[in-house]
């Protein structure tokens, strides 16, 4: 799925956070850089603190889950990235049809900068009576967090309860964020090369999460037999850990990879999982290396492999985090085998998958 109608929903959203503090006491709000909303043009700028101020985890799960509900739908126009030559440049537009609203997402990558990816998304109206821009970082993350957090959701067990994140880097934190919101996490284990670059997230996320207990090992240390669920959010080209490592029962979520070569997990996982969704085939059988290998050694083929536009009206079944009852009516048991999930790679983007 395209990250900028993700990102229409999202920022559609907001502006509507908005509005409704602007009826309130407050009529400059966050980074206002003219008054709103009595100027003809309102131009709201957000950095990341204000945009992650103004709605909630289990909101923009929501929001998420209606954007896959508008793409099934035919409500975006979703025309090909940009991609300029060599230069790291991209650019991707979205229309949404029914809002007529306009979101463009312009991007620089540097493998040598952190963050790798810098940029801008900007949200419009068509007569421009409002617009909002933010940062693109920070939209990617919140993205990518709540695709976890909406997939997790809808397939993983309700009383899951145990996390484990491989990576410490720009999306880390938000996987953390957006599991809890669904599945209340009793016990979070971060699995870093350089667990001093954990460090700093687990102070954060400590803080936010005060009941849930965390630990930092290395990939050489780690131990997933009793884990519920498992993130990867590398760019490693190297599994990182066997189908054989984990619990009978384990929902897996690969965020991170975003090129053919890049493989998170191997086709032992793949071929053991009783599951495995994707937000985008098209597009992860072009950058998805895990899945293209498999299907190209027949361990899987393409029709084995689930969208997740075609389950999104499944109950939710939510066992805690923001404070929800779980729904498992209609969801799918499970057998004793994982699960894993993709939502779309990019890259521009996170990659994610989801292996259930």
């Amino acid at each position: 799925m395209s990250p900028c109608a993700i990102a229409s929903r999202i920022l559609s959203a907001m502006m509507l956070g908005v509005d409704a503090r602007a009826n309130g006491s407050r009529k400059r709000l966050l980074l206002f850089i003219v008054d709103y909303p009595t100027t003809p043009m309102a131009l709201l700028s957000l950095d990341d603190t204000s945009t992650r101020s103004t709605l909630t985890p289990g909101r923009l799960i929501e929001e998420m889950r209606r954007a896959f509900i508008d793409l099934r739908d035919g409500r975006f126009e979703l025309p090909q990235r940009v991609a300029l030559a060599d230069s790291g440049y991209l650019v991707m537009p979205t229309r949404h049809r029914t809002a007529d609203s306009l979101v463009v997402k312009t991007l620089s990558l540097a493998a040598d900068r952190d963050p790798m990816i810098s940029g801008l998304v900007s949200w419009s109206t068509r007569d421009h009576d409002r617009s909002v821009v933010a940062p693109a970082e920070t939209i990617t993350a919140l993205r990518t967090g709540a695709i976890t957090g909406l997939v997790t959701d809808l397939v993983a067990d309700p009383a899951a309860s145990t996390l484990a994140i491989f990576g410490a880097g720009a999306l880390a934190a938000d996987q953390v964020r957006f599991t809890h919101a669904v599945r209340s996490l009793t016990a979070v284990r971060f699995v870093a090369r350089t667990p001093s670059r954990a460090e700093p997230l687990v102070a954060q996320l400590q803080t936010e999460l005060p009941d849930t207990s965390f630990m930092i090992t290395t990939p050489t240390d780690r131990h997933l037999a009793d884990i519920d669920l498992v993130c990867c959010a590398t760019t490693s080209t190297a599994p990182l850990f066997s189908a054989t490592e984990l619990a009978e029962t384990v929902h897996v979520t690969a965020v991170g990879s975003y090129k053919s070569t890049m493989h998170e997990f191997g086709a032992d996982l793949i071929a053991a999982a009783s599951a495995v969704l994707v937000d985008d085939l098209a597009a992860c059988m072009i950058e998805s290396g895990e899945l293209i290998d498999a299907v190209d050694a027949e361990v899987i083929t393409r029709d084995d492999i689930t969208e997740l536009v075609s389950i999104i009206d499944r109950p939710q079944r939510r066992g805690g985090g923001d404070g929800r009852s779980s729904s498992p009516s209609g969801s799918r048991s499970r057998t004793g085998r994982p699960c894993i999930s993709w939502p779309e790679p990019s890259s521009a983007e996170a990659a994610h998958t989801s292996v259930c």
